[in-house]
């Protein structure tokens, strides 16, 4: 999942950086309401970790601004204000979720899966399409309990497509969720189709795919 980290405290967003991208997230920092909405213009975020304590302005602007577009991105707020006003205001504004400073990584970790598993309608771990099982944590693929070999952009992949069921899905769209920041990829290159082609050779082993549509010129989709 791509994660923008608004924090102006550049100690701690390095933090929260590193532990999640060690933990597999795609994370991309800004230290400003400007820098947010500009990032969040740009970019194809999953989550936002959003202060409220900001240089150029509060928290809640941000959130605002974003709900107005009507936009899926799961929003946690973090801050040291812990005030009930302040919480109320939050999730009344559209925060998905709430967390007081100081926290541990771990908890934030578990409210970041917590929230987009909520927000993607799934219960547990799992995600099921066609005889696939997906188990998300553990980046597994299986079909009638035969474990599938596949590499961590294909699981992604993968995942994405089913998490967006029935959607046409740009190759744009993928390799911004799959490399992070669209600016710094290529995004005429033939990265995409590769590995799904590569995707589509390892399904097509255990029973019939034509459920994984190609949709000329502009991406994939995967129906149910």
């Amino acid at each position: 999942m791509n994660v923008l980290i608004v924090e102006d405290n550049k100690e701690l967003a390095v933090e929260v950086y590193d532990f999640l991208c060690n933990s597999g997230y795609i994370c991309k920092i800004a230290n400003n309401c400007a820098e947010a909405l500009e990032e969040f213009g740009s970019n194809d975020y999953d989550v936002m970790l959003l202060d409220l304590g900001l240089p150029d302005g509060d928290g809640f602007e941000v959130l605002q601004a974003i709900r107005k577009t009507k936009s899926k991105i799961a929003v946690i707020v973090l801050t040291a204000r812990g005030e009930l006003d302040d919480r109320i205001n939050g999730l009344h504004l559209g925060a998905d979720d709430y967390l007081t400073k100081p926290f541990a990584l771990t908890e934030l970790a578990a409210r970041i899966f917590a929230v987009v598993r909520r927000i993607h309608g799934f219960t547990l771990n799992n995600l099921s399409i066609h005889g696939f099982l997906l188990q998300l944590q553990d980046y597994r693929v299986s079909f009638n309990d035969q474990l599938i070999n596949l590499t961590k952009k294909e699981f992604d992949i993968f995942q994405y497509l089913v998490l967006n069921k029935n959607r046409v899905i740009t190759r744009l769209q993928l390799t911004e969720h799959i490399w992070g920041d669209i600016l710094e990829v290529n995004s005429d290159s033939n990265f995409i189709d590769v590995h799904v082609r590569n995707l589509r050779k390892k399904l097509d082993k255990h029973t019939s795919i034509d459920w994984f549509e190609t949709v000329r010129n502009v991406g994939y989709r995967i129906n149910e």
